[in-house]
């Protein structure tokens, strides 16, 4: 599903134009966004957690030459299932 899918079920299920319904959809990514930028949890329940991480400097390889890269350390987005959600999908 897209965004935009997402927004055109939102427009419908609740009798929104579809404007409003891709702002309203709009507003929650570039909220939890921001919320992560902040190195903030944001905890959904029944869903699950979106939270900011650190992943360390380490070493690698490069696949076309063999060559030893370091990779550099970096911020990244983790999402952990809420246990309801992975339950639901596992049926």
């Amino acid at each position: 599903m897209t965004k935009k899918e997402l927004s055109e079920k939102l427009s419908s299920e609740f009798n929104t134009s579809k404007s409003d319904a891709e702002k309203m959809v709009g507003f929650i990514f570039d909220t939890i966004t921001q919320s992560l930028v902040k190195q903030e949890e944001v905890a959904i329940a029944g869903f699950g957690k979106f939270v900011s991480a650190e992943r360390a400097a380490r070493e690698g390889v490069n696949p076309s030459t063999g060559a030893k890269i370091q990779i550099p350390a970096t911020k990244v987005a983790k999402f952990k299932v809420a246990k309801q959600l992975k339950e639901a999908v596992a049926k």
